[in-house]
């Protein structure tokens, strides 16, 4: 096997790049191969776990196998290949259709044009999401029962973002059962009774809850750069092995980010036109509706797992209104029908004058009052 054969194994979907887009890295990949160690064992390749303030994602992480490669050898190879402009990049491999490109295009202008409200001292950056998704259960030996719940949260990000952040966990709420018969299970494993429905109250200077960074999902935002092109090579860089494929992951990435509502506006202009150059985006629905809202949808179809991801933004004022995944095949075993929305969240960002009271870096549990006199945790509670 030669060597641009095994390239093309590492993505069987590549496109035959021309000669002049080969020779600037044909010594970069001949010293790739040449330190690469073949006696070493090929081992899983691993990526941070994803976490994010509406959801925990979770991600399918698959293995790398170059025949002859160690792991070290296969990533360094990766990291030549993206670099020197050969793997998985806009342009030379499309990008999205010429419809999706000009809103996500005007969209990006006006990111930039509408900038952020500034804060005062002691105002806050009020985001709130929601996720609404399908999840599934079985009780003892019994049948599996499909149901979809909302989870709902509020991040207040200070004027000055070395300070505390407060984020307030709304209790997870049952919206309805999708497999009949299932309502009385389901209740007991989601009651609606008030003892039940505490709320997690959490404060971490600069957002480090859990121990986390604040940034973002998949890294700082500082280091992202904001030429769309270098973007779009350090997304696919960095979400290497995650989800069904990587044009996929790369528009979850940018999802995720513009999701989180801290993004500054330069970089949240750079991720839409990132996003014109994965293969396979096009506008899905002219006037999608999202928890009140509506805006374009702009989207994939994954055929690796027969779904179509969705964002949803506002063109005039380049604002994320949310993102949802659509069922594209029945699954029966789910009670999915194709059309079905498997999941949707959105997000608001609103300046307020102040935050809870209370929480910690873990959190602690409460019943949540919103009352302007009180509005956080009535007592310390317990984590």
């Amino acid at each position: 096997m030669d060597k641009l054969t095994l390239l093309r194994t590492l993505r069987n979907d590549v496109a035959e790049p021309s000669t002049e887009q080969l020779a600037p890295s044909l010594d970069k990949l001949e010293r790739a191969f040449e330190t690469a160690n073949p006696q070493e064992p090929t081992q899983a390749a691993t990526q941070p776990s994803a976490q994010d303030s509406a959801t925990r994602r979770s991600i399918a992480r698959r293995r790398f196998a170059f025949a002859g490669f160690s792991t070290a050898g296969a990533f360094a190879l990766v990291g030549v290949l993206v670099a020197s402009n050969l793997l998985g990049l806009g342009g030379w491999r499309g990008g999205a259709d010429p419809a999706a490109a000009a809103v996500l295009e005007r969209a990006a202008t006006a990111a930039l044009t509408f900038t952020d409200a500034p804060l005062s001292p002691g105002q806050y950056l009020r985001v709130s999401s929601q996720n609404v998704h399908i999840t599934d259960g079985q009780e003892n030996n019994g049948p599996i029962l499909t149901y979809r719940i909302n989870e709902s949260s509020q991040l207040y990000v200070p004027a000055d973002r070395s300070d505390d952040w407060v984020w307030v966990r709304n209790p997870t709420q049952l919206v309805d059962v999708l497999t009949p018969g299932g309502e009385a299970a389901v209740e007991r494993w989601h009651p609606s009774n008030a003892e039940a429905r505490d709320s997690q109250l959490l404060r971490a200077p600069a957002g480090a809850f859990y121990g986390n960074a604040a940034d973002s999902t998949w890294g700082n935002f500082d280091e992202m750069p904001r030429d769309p092109y270098l973007l779009l090579n350090f997304i696919y860089l960095r979400t290497l092995g995650a989800g069904p494929s990587p044009d996929g992951e790369a528009l979850v990435f940018i999802a995720d980010t513009l999701r989180q509502g801290t993004a500054p506006p330069d970089l949240r202009a750079a991720l839409l036109r990132a996003a014109t150059m994965i293969p396979g985006v096009t506008i899905t629905d002219d006037e999608a509706t999202l928890d009140g809202s509506t805006g374009t949808a702009i989207g994939r179809v994954e055929l690796n797992n027969a779904k179509r991801v969705e964002i949803i933004i506002d063109p005039a004022s380049g604002r994320l209104i949310g993102e949802r995944e659509v069922a594209v095949v029945d699954i029966p075993e789910s009670d999915v029908v194709a059309g079905d929305v498997l999941s949707w969240s959105s997000v608001e960002t609103t300046v307020v004058d102040a935050a809870p009271a209370g929480g910690t870096p873990d959190g602690v549990t409460c019943v949540f009052d919103p009352r302007p006199d009180t509005f956080g945790c009535p007592t310390t509670g317990s984590n």
